[in-house]
């Protein structure tokens, strides 16, 4: 399978401790990083570019997908499996605490921290989802639009490298990496949206 896949994580969200967290939205400057990312692809697009776009079912990755898809006039496939691990058990966190229990996500892989899916969990549904889209899309570039933690874990996987935090993303979001898909191997660390280039 030759080609090539990227994927890109939401921008910036409006954070709002009453609303789920899975259904947080982007926030202007999120939707200008997006517009503009949109923008750029469009003007590299091609007849010859054809491209399946995976998102995520949550309401950010849904909003930086959908402008993405409009421009490329790709197939837009929504995955809920193709969400962040699973932090319901707490819900939302205040920074510093996130941060905290974060950190002893990716540095015990195995445990279930607070009630979290652990790492290792969430690496095997992310790698399982990226492997049954390139599997049944194998004429099209892809590009999975997702979230920092389920993205660095594939990452993680891509460049086969053990799990750990200091290959997460920076920046609050908008980041993204790209993978040759004859090799299977992640090309780039993360890189801001802005760097992205067919």
């Amino acid at each position: 399978m030759s080609g090539k896949a990227f994927y890109i994580t939401h921008p910036q969200v409006n954070v709002d401790p009453e609303i789920d967290v899975p259904k947080w939205g982007l926030n202007s400057t999120g939707k200008q990083r997006i517009d503009g990312l949109a923008e750029k692809l469009a003007q590299e697009s091609s007849a010859a570019t054809k491209f399946t776009i995976v998102s995520s079912n949550e309401t950010k990755a849904i909003e930086t997908a959908e402008p993405l898809a409009n421009v490329l006039s790709s197939e837009l496939i929504i995955d809920h499996l193709m969400g962040e691990n699973d932090r319901s058990a707490t819900g939302f966190l205040p920074p510093e605490k996130f941060e905290q229990v974060a950190d002893q996500f990716f540095a015990n892989p195995s445990e279930n921290i607070l009630g979290w899916e652990s790492a290792g969990d969430a690496q095997k549904r992310i790698v399982a989802r990226y492997n049954f889209h390139r599997h049944n899309h194998p004429n099209f570039d892809l590009i999975f639009v997702g979230h920092g933690a389920v993205g660095t874990l594939l990452y993680c996987y891509l460049a086969g490298e053990e799990i750990d935090r200091k290959f997460d993303q920076t920046g609050g979001g908008g980041n993204f990496f790209k993978i040759d898909m004859a090799s299977q191997r992640a090309l780039c660390h993360w890189q801001p949206i802005e760097h992205l280039s067919f």
